[in-house]
């Protein structure tokens, strides 16, 4: 660790207990579902049982004649003249002409209680003409896959192209042939992923009210209500300011939940109903039929080495689906891909094809992953056939401070270097393996994001402060914004409350996504409290009869600056806060920016495993996660964050994907089938926190919930092989899958 460049607190780097923590373990906390109020109808979706088919004909009479219907919506009730992402989002909350995945809601009622809200939904009639369905993101760019939506491609897709590619993308930089040519060994090959689910434990969930005045209300389990408010109101053609939308607490989001799906349908139903409130509580078979997974992916890597492991080339062609909708996350895949190594020539090629899936959302690192399972495991691949150390290979081609990366941009301070140094000398390294057992390495990378951000700060009358966010808390971000708040004004943690507000208290904030909160957000709050101790320091400068100049803050109070300004004792934050009234009036701390000196985010991951040769069961032995968190304001949930990562990305890496029959639909649409991690499958995952101090930030931090899922798919796989010698390149690497893949290698 680079911890000569990092600077003692008095706060931050401590583990204190999390604020939020007595709510959750009590039950108190108010979760999505957890809300009602009074006259609150239910409302219930139907659903196309169908992945492609033209909607004929909607009968609602027979459940609008059943008593307790209030109101039954469709297409009909919602706008028209959308046109791009307003219309892919009132498209998927509410099919138009065509159903185009099963689970494509085509209809939704409200009802004075859940059950009878079902029954009516079972009582629409809904008449389909089936049409020709495709799933595979390579068979959905043959010549004669079925066209999902005639001209939904963009400017940047060359003509004669098939009509499922919506987005093309080529970029890169140097003579790739001349960078083949150089190399010692020259490798290409190809790659598959599965949509795999967030998997958040919280359903999604709201409760929405709209009046006839265009005035409405919403509480809602999510990422980011101000997104939510945005594609709302949009959806629904209202205007932005009359819906007030107020987050729950969340049960996980993942990127998952920064997106709308069944949110407008309340609104639109209460509408309907004369402006009661109509709540909506998904079941976990519409979470993974109907919300957003992660897209799947196809894809063809080229990379040249020397043999003394250096880099000379790399090629990189994605094939991504996001659903029936533009928006896979190939770009992002294509920059992450071979992020972390000095290349003097690179080539990325990424195509977004349509297929009849649901609308892709983030997952941790949207792309990053997928992109990560086909480098990572052809560097291994290089490795072994050059007998090169795979650890030392990346050492050799590894990023600095000041490089510029595969995608454009130079790096600021960055600490791969540091992570991979750290990870060699980690004991893990040196655990003895026996038979059928395999260790397989490999990095990761996420740029990490700021966004648009508000924060206000009050100070309270006896000292203590309040400070307002607009980022949902998933993984601590309270406690870190309370830490960072502390550290800076000088009080204890535990005077410091951090509440999550809705979006009529804050300018617009964009949701916790792409590991931004405590980066964004904790920046925001360190700058409102500067403010507020400038007011401080002006308060008691103006009753000591000195310029404020003359003061400064120190350990949570204003003294004298020196003794040319004066002999007073320390004004205390109680003291200055107990006669704010008669001095001023409150003292608060805004800030509001989109902030810049965002810093990238590497990490190594080190898995040991056993696989069974007569059943093809991979068993996880050992897990080592080593990743520069800038600095770790809050220790434990640094690594709670490297450790939920790399446990998704097991289940990814082994078990978990979308699995569709011959007729487009979801076959594993419950956790029964869908196969998460559980603890049994899991040994203790050791984590090493880097600190290499990001300067773009007051206390350091970079963000570090996304990298933490891109090293494990490669990481399996490169492991699997050395335990097998057999070398997969498909996921999810399932038992049938690895058991095959170890008989075709024994057959040479």
């Amino acid at each position: 660790m680079a911890k000569d460049e990092i600077r003692e607190f008095r706060l931050v780097g401590t583990r204190p207990d999390r604020p939020d923590g007595l709510d959750k373990v009590t039950g108190r906390a108010r979760y999505g579902a957890d809300i009602s109020a009074p006259g609150m109808l239910w409302g219930a979706v139907v659903r196309s049982p169908h992945a492609h088919a033209r909607i004929v004909r909607i009968d609602s009479s027979k459940a609008e004649a059943l008593a307790g219907v209030k109101a039954v919506v469709t297409r009909a009730d919602f706008p028209t003249g959308l046109t791009g992402e307003d219309w892919n989002l009132q498209e998927n909350t509410m099919a138009g002409e065509k159903a185009l995945y099963d689970g494509h809601a085509v209809a939704a009622v409200a009802a004075t209680s859940a059950l009878r809200a079902q029954e009516a939904a079972r009582l629409i009639e809904v008449e389909y003409e089936v049409l020709p369905h495709v799933i595979d993101v390579d068979d959905a760019i043959r010549p004669d896959a079925p066209v999902i939506r005639e001209g939904a491609a963009d400017a940047t897709v060359p003509e004669g192209m098939p009509p499922n590619v919506v987005r093309y993308i080529d970029f890169g930089r140097g003579d790739i042939e001349a960078g083949f040519a150089e190399a010692d060994l020259v490798m290409e090959r190809s790659y598959k992923t599965e949509a795999t689910h967030q998997g958040y434990i919280e359903p999604h969930a709201c409760l929405g009210q709209l009046g006839e005045d265009g005035k409405g209300e919403m509480w809602v389990c999510t990422q980011g209500q101000w997104f939510i408010r945005r594609m709302c109101t949009a959806v629904l053609g209202l205007e932005t300011s009359q819906l007030r939308v107020t987050p729950s607490e969340i049960g996980g989001g993942f990127g998952g939940k920064t997106t709308i799906f069944m949110e407008p349908l309340s609104l639109a139903l209460s509408r309907k109903a004369g402006g009661r409130p109509v709540k909506i509580v998904m079941s976990r078979s519409e979470v993974l039929r109907a919300t957003g997974p992660t897209a799947s992916a196809s894809m063809d890597v080229k990379i040249g080495m020397k043999k003394d492991g250096t880099l000379t080339a790399a090629r990189a062609e994605f094939r991504m689906q996001g659903g029936a909708f533009p928006g896979a996350p190939v770009d992002m895949a294509l920059y992450c891909a071979f992020a972390p190594y000095k290349l003097p020539a690179v080539q990325h090629i990424g195509y977004d094809v349509l297929a009849n899936r649901p609308k892709c959302a983030a997952y941790r690192a949207p792309g990053s992953p997928m992109g990560a399972f086909a480098v990572e495991s052809l560097l291994d691949e290089m490795c072994r056939e050059l007998d090169l150390d795979p650890l030392e290979m990346r050492l050799k081609n590894a990023v600095n401070t000041g490089d510029t990366s595969s995608y454009g941009p130079k790096f600021g301070t960055i600490g791969l270097i540091e992570t991979l140094e750290a990870t060699r000398a980690h004991p893990n390294l040196s655990a003895p393996l026996g038979p059928n057992q395999g260790r397989g390495i490999a990095t990761g990378y996420w740029f990490n994001h700021n966004g648009e951000t508000s924060v206000s700060m009050a100070l309270s009358e006896d000292g203590t402060v309040q400070v307002s966010i607009g980022t949902p808390d998933i993984g601590g971000s309270r406690a870190s914004i309370a830490l960072m708040t502390a550290e800076t004004l000088g009080i204890p943690y535990e005077d410091v409350r951090v509440n999550v507000v809705e979006t009529g208290a804050l300018g617009v904030n964009e949701p916790t996504h792409g590991s931004r909160a405590t980066f964004a957000c904790g920046k925001a709050a360190v700058e409102a409290a500067r403010q507020a101790i400038g007011e401080m320091c002006r308060r008691a400068a103006s009753e000591w009869g000195i310029d404020p100049e003359a003061v400064e803050w120190m350990n949570g109070a204003a003294q004298p600056a020196g003794p040319n300004a004066g002999e007073f004792p320390p004004m205390t934050i109680a003291e200055i806060a107990g006669k704010m009234g008669s001095t001023g009036g409150p003292i608060s701390g805004h800030h509001e920016s989109v902030p810049d000196g965002v810093g990238a985010s590497f990490g190594c991951h080190v898995v040991d495993v056993e696989v069974d040769p007569e059943t093809g069961r991979t068993t996880i032995l050992r897990y080592l996660v080593v990743q520069d968190a800038g600095r770790a304001i809050h220790p434990s949930y640094v690594e709670g964050q490297y450790q939920g990562g790399a446990v998704q990305g097991i289940g990814w890496a082994l078990n978990e994907a979308y699995i569709y029959g011959e007729d487009g639909r979801l076959q594993n649409s419950v956790f029964l089938d869908y196969r998460v991690p559980v603890a049994s499958d899991l040994p203790m995952i050791d984590t090493e926190i880097v600190e290499v101090p990001n300067p773009g930030h007051p206390f350091g931090v970079r963000g570090v919930g996304e990298t933490g899922i891109t090293p494990p798919l490669p990481a399996i796989a490169n492991a699997i092989h050395q335990a097998t010698g057999a070398r997969l390149r498909q996921l999810p690497m399932s038992p049938p899958r690895v058991l095959a893949a170890i008989g075709e290698a024994r057959q040479g």
